[in-house]
């Protein structure tokens, strides 16, 4: 019997699906803690990281980074820069920056 992180099906869900089931897991947790940023306020990095699943805030800032190419507190700064400068914008919405 395989297991979920056996060699076979995780090849195999990589060319159905285009990523292996750890890189969906780790972007799909990476995407909802962007969406549960609110740039409008202050932010506990620590407690944020840890309610999304992360070991710990360093875990988090090195899976942001990975991901953006920016620290958490950067992806912020450029985050509010944006709001501010387009406001109303139809991205306005949206947790990643434009720019």
């Amino acid at each position: 019997m395989w297991s979920a992180g056996s060699w076979p099906l995780a090849q195999r869900f990589k060319e159905l699906i285009g990523v292996t089931p750890k890189r969906l897991a780790r972007t799909y947790r990476f995407a909802a803690t962007v969406f549960a940023i609110n740039p409008a306020g202050p932010i506990d990095w620590g407690d944020l990281a840890g309610d999304a699943g992360y070991f710990d805030q360093a875990h988090f800032g090195h899976e942001f980074r990975a991901f953006t190419g920016l620290t958490p507190t950067r992806y912020v700064e450029v985050r509010r820069r944006f709001l501010r400068e387009h406001p109303g914008h139809v991205l306005d919405g949206w947790p990643l920056p434009a720019d």
